[in-house]
């Protein structure tokens, strides 16, 4: 059964990257046979100490298009107490799809057997890899009930699958930028009266948080839950200490109607194109602080939790973000206090960053150095 009850046990869910396979953007922008592997490869030691690069076990540098491996990581994930993974979805201006086959393949392969739900990616995709608007290779745009037809049309065979994750019945739906979407909350109510048009109870929405550049934080009129999408809910001020919606959104909503929101993000999406830039040099975290607040963070009703294994996105982006301090122990006691915690405030999910984020060191998956120890830390914490 993929359906989360209200009430029940926390259900572990790691967030999971398709990028494991080649497509032909990729292989024009990137070179061919480009892959996310192709970075982590050739990462190297930027400092003393430095864990680069992060080697698979038994150097299994896998291909998603082989149906064997999504087989083989469904069976790994819930041998060690996993419920299930989220799938990164990538979908586009007039439709545009990219790294959609792995979830095409297993929708298709019941073997892959373990549930699922979609995080929709919906940023730019371009050659910054954070989402940048510069050098776009594809461009998110929404369109109107047109496009949003087009693609609830495209979910809906996923959102049937009897392995997509439901919470009281209805299909678990992730924006991971909700406010970069225009017409959000015309959209959001679009696809809920359409979804129980076609047969289904409704749709439970989510969003990963905090949203960068938000005018909203949450939006208890558009989404169920927000989930800490960790470690960057934890380094973000503003989505600890303001965990509501802002005061003036909601004068300016009730004043001046949903439109002029919508105006006001458009002129703001301007706005950041124009000003984005990149960080300039190599910045060091404490794992060790991350995990205290992580733990100490306060927690809303709608608060999904979240937890992340590792974090050096250095493989990507050498002036990226490296979290010094990780080791098995630490990372064992902070998500066994962490599923704790979860069970004490009736929690009925955690968000994991990542099962495979190979490229920014968050991932579940068995290296050489730890093979198995941090899937033996889940379960242990699950037991």
């Amino acid at each position: 059964m993929a359906e989360i009850m209200i009430g029940s046990n926390p259900k572990v869910i790691a967030f999971y990257l398709p990028q494991f396979h080649t497509i032909p953007e990729n292989d024009k922008w990137w070179g061919d046979g480009f892959t996310e592997w192709t970075n982590v490869r050739k990462a190297k030691p930027l400092f003393e100490g430095h864990d680069q690069p992060r080697v698979p076990l038994n150097h299994d540098y896998y291909n998603l298009m082989d149906d064997n491996v999504k087989v083989r990581q469904a069976e790994l994930a819930k041998k060690f107490g996993l419920f299930g993974f989220c799938y990164y979805h990538y979908w586009f201006k007039d439709g545009k799809k990219l790294l959609e086959k792995p979830a095409e393949q297993m929708l298709q392969n019941k073997n892959v057997d373990i549930p699922f739900c979609f995080s929709w990616a919906n940023e730019n995709w371009s050659r910054n890899w954070d989402g940048g608007n510069h050098e776009i290779i594809a461009k998110q745009e929404y369109g109107g009930k047109a496009e949003w037809e087009d693609h609830l049309q495209y979910l809906l065979p996923f959102f049937r699958d009897e392995r997509y994750i439901t919470v009281e019945g209805k299909p678990l739906f992730i924006i991971y930028k909700p406010e970069q979407i225009i017409d959000i909350y015309q959209m959001t109510k679009y696809f809920r009266k359409r979804i129980k048009q076609e047969g289904l109870p409704g749709i439970c929405l989510a969003f990963q948080y905090p949203a960068y550049y938000s005018d909203m934080y949450y939006r208890d009129d558009i989404f169920d839950y927000r989930i800490a999408f960790e470690p960057v809910f934890s380094r973000d001020k503003r989505a600890i200490d303001y965990p509501g919606t802002d005061r003036r959104v909601k004068l300016i909503r009730k004043f001046f109607g949903e439109g002029f929101i919508s105006n006001y993000r458009r002129s703001k999406e301007k706005l950041i194109g124009s000003n984005w830039s990149k960080s300039n040099h190599l910045a060091h975290l404490s794992y060790e602080e991350a995990w205290r607040k992580i733990l100490s963070n306060p927690w809303t009703n709608e608060l999904l939790p979240g937890a992340f294994v590792d974090w050096d996105n250095t493989p990507r982006n050498m002036n990226g973000v490296v979290y010094d301090g990780f080791s098995i122990e630490r990372f064992s006691e902070g998500f066994r206090a962490l599923v704790q915690r979860t069970k004490e405030e009736s929690k009925p999910m955690i968000f994991i960053n990542a099962w495979n984020e190979w490229g920014e060191g968050a991932f579940l998956e068995p290296d050489e150095k730890y093979r198995y120890d941090k899937l033996k830390a889940i379960k242990k914490a699950l037991e």
